[in-house]
């Protein structure tokens, strides 16, 4: 297991708050060195910023690329190696359309967009608007990679220090660990006489490193002032077979990741994370990021994993869909009508989930992805089962769902 990212959020200001910005460099060299010598490696360093929709307001929106831009020349000067500049927001539209400009600006800074909250609903004009956002983001370059830095947002709280869902709301500052855990599954279950045994024994894995953890972040609350957000144990993969969650699937049992028995696994697996005592921050569950998972990448390409499999297993464990490998000629409104799956599960299980979709140009079903990248392990392009919305759905409304925790 290593810590994927430390995350320390921020307000970075508009004009930027260069003095903030080196405080923030400082902490995060500070906490690197700190985690790394409690044992811990760590893969990198990043910041959340409150929305760059409110820092900029609808009237100036349109410097985003240059705020973009300045960030990511600012971020390198501190030694920080990512940044996010958070969501853009429903009741301004435009925010939305200068995320690809900003994107195709800059090298290192992620955005999101808002297309549901707890509170409000779902927005449907938000749907479109993402999904355009990804539409557009895809042809930036000629793999698509770009859209890599964006995902649609569907009930995700402030905190959550995995990118590109991060961002943060308000002044004062505060840091969180995103962890890289799937071997510590994959190890459980390989070594395990049942799944009782396993599930202890992956329990037990967490809250030992979630002790150690706080440990080492309690001196830096204090050195610092920053509130410690706490640990998200979302047992993400690497794309290598030893940390790979599609690979703990099958040792729990399942023949492949993607044919029945894949469900079971996924509540299994979600449980031994919910049973475990450390502080939380952000999805904490299931993350199942195609391009970054070996064995996932493996069965897409096999076609035993589908798209509407990896929505399902959002229901009981997920993070929702990630880097999930779509044609090129993919529409606004065939993902447009994905998201709304996506928004309307999240509202009515009252759990955050992610749209992190990723056309590639040229590219159809079956294809295969050829993108040069450590942390991608290439894949076939997945189908997208999807046709325009029609009727109510195809309308502006915003309509709440409620979860079933109210009844």
């Amino acid at each position: 297991m290593r810590i994927r990212s430390i995350t320390y959020f921020m307000n970075v200001g508009w004009p930027l708050r260069e003095e903030k910005l080196q405080e923030a460099g400082i902490f995060l060299s500070t906490a690197r060195s700190a985690f790394e010598n409690a044992g811990y490696e760590v893969q990198s360093t990043r910041i959340a910023s409150v929305s760059f929709t409110s820092l900029l307001g609808a009237d100036a929106i349109g410097l985003l690329p240059r705020m973009a831009q300045r960030l990511s020349n600012s971020i390198a000067a501190n030694g920080i190696d990512y940044a996010s500049l958070g969501s853009a927001l429903p009741d301004v539209p435009e925010s939305y359309e200068m995320i690809p400009d900003a994107i195709a600006a800059s090298k290192n800074i992620f955005f999101s967009g808002i297309m549901a909250t707890g509170h409000d609903g779902i927005y449907l004009p938000a749907l479109r608007y993402c999904a355009e956002v990804i539409i557009r983001n895809a042809t930036i370059s000629k793999d698509g990679f770009a859209n890599l830095r964006f995902a649609a947002l569907a009930n995700v709280s402030p905190g959550s220090p995995f990118f590109p869902a991060a961002f943060h709301d308000g002044d004062q500052p505060t840091f969180a660990l995103a962890l890289e855990g799937a071997d510590m599954a994959v190890d459980a279950f390989s070594n395990a006489k049942s799944v009782e045994e396993g599930r202890k024994t992956l329990t037990e894995g967490l809250e030992n490193h979630a002790r150690k953890l706080v440990y080492a972040a309690e001196p830096l609350k204090f050195r610092f002032n920053v509130r410690f957000g706490g640990i998200d144990f979302s047992l993400a993969p690497f794309p290598v077979e030893g940390k790979s969650i599609g690979s703990a699937f099958e040792k729990l049992g399942a023949p492949r990741i993607g044919l029945h028995g894949s469900l079971a696994a996924a509540c299994i697996l979600t449980d031994a994370i919910d049973r475990a005592d450390f502080p939380r921050a952000g999805f904490s569950g299931l993350m199942m990021p195609v391009l970054e998972d070996v064995t996932l990448a493996k069965r897409a390409g096999e076609k035993s994993l589908s798209v509407k499999d990896l929505l399902m297993y959002s229901a009981v464990c997920g993070s929702g869909l990630d880097t999930i490998p779509v044609p090129g000629d993919v529409t606004q409104a065939q993902i447009s009508a994905l998201l709304l799956d996506i928004s309307a599960l999240s509202l009515r299980l009252h759990k955050p989930l992610t749209g992190r979709l990723m056309p590639i140009p040229g590219k159809v079903a079956g294809d295969v992805t050829e993108f040069n990248f450590d942390y991608f392990a290439n894949s076939r392009v997945m189908a997208l089962e999807a046709e325009p919305l029609t009727r109510f759905f195809a309308g502006n409304e915003i309509f709440t769902v409620h979860s079933r925790k109210s009844h």
